[in-house]
């Protein structure tokens, strides 16, 4: 299962409340020295929203192997730092479904289904004042950012947050609001229950 939203929609709580095991897809972010990251169009901010921001081929091997083997190695990333700073081993064993959340999951959608290996994918919505306080407050509680930089990206993205949303649904992610996820969740999960491969 692939869990897509706006960042603050509440993806990571969905995720935690699912009883399913979870791949954290913003572990996959670049580092932040990287020369390919896109920058905020007239600023000198890192667009850390943008797609280019994220490591796409490393999530869909993760995947691939997890769904595979029930076993892979994946990054441990830090985003007050903008780096990753070690690995670690994920092994879901032979559960036959799990979660990779996050705010790019949209963007391997048609991989994940030339592959073999989607169960299904949602789009989280909650509205765009409600995912910025949501976000904004998460933020600076765990301090991934400069005030003044969390105030800047909080903005736009509230402007932007339904074209995001539209964005992804165009790729295939179904939008839906947290009950509905949890439905959805629920059925995936049972219908895997009677097969023998793991699905994303």
């Amino acid at each position: 299962m692939l869990l897509c939203g706006p960042s603050g929609s509440g993806k990571s709580l969905l995720a935690a409340r699912s009883g399913l095991p979870v791949l954290r897809l913003d572990d996959f972010y670049k580092e932040g020295t990287d020369p390919t990251l896109p920058l905020v169009p007239q600023s000198s901010d890192i667009d850390w929203d943008h797609p280019g921001s994220w490591d796409a081929d490393t999530a869909v091997a993760a995947i691939t192997e997890l769904c595979r083997t029930g076993r892979t190695r994946v990054p441990l990333y830090d985003l007050s730092l903008s780096a990753r700073t070690g690995e670690e081993t994920i092994d879901i064993g032979r559960t036959p479904l799990f979660l990779a959340e996050g705010i790019f999951a949209a963007e391997i959608v048609a991989r994940c289904r030339e592959l073999g290996v989607l169960a299904d994918a949602l789009c989280l919505s909650r509205g765009p004042m409600t995912t910025f306080r949501r976000r904004f407050l998460r933020d600076l509680r765990e301090g991934r950012k400069s005030v003044p930089f969390l105030m800047r990206r909080g903005w736009r993205l509230m402007r932007q947050e339904r074209s995001v949303i539209a964005r992804q649904t165009a790729l295939g992610a179904h939008a839906c609001d947290r009950d509905e996820a949890m439905g959805r969740l629920a059925a995936a999960a049972a219908g895997r229950c009677a097969t023998a491969r793991t699905a994303a």
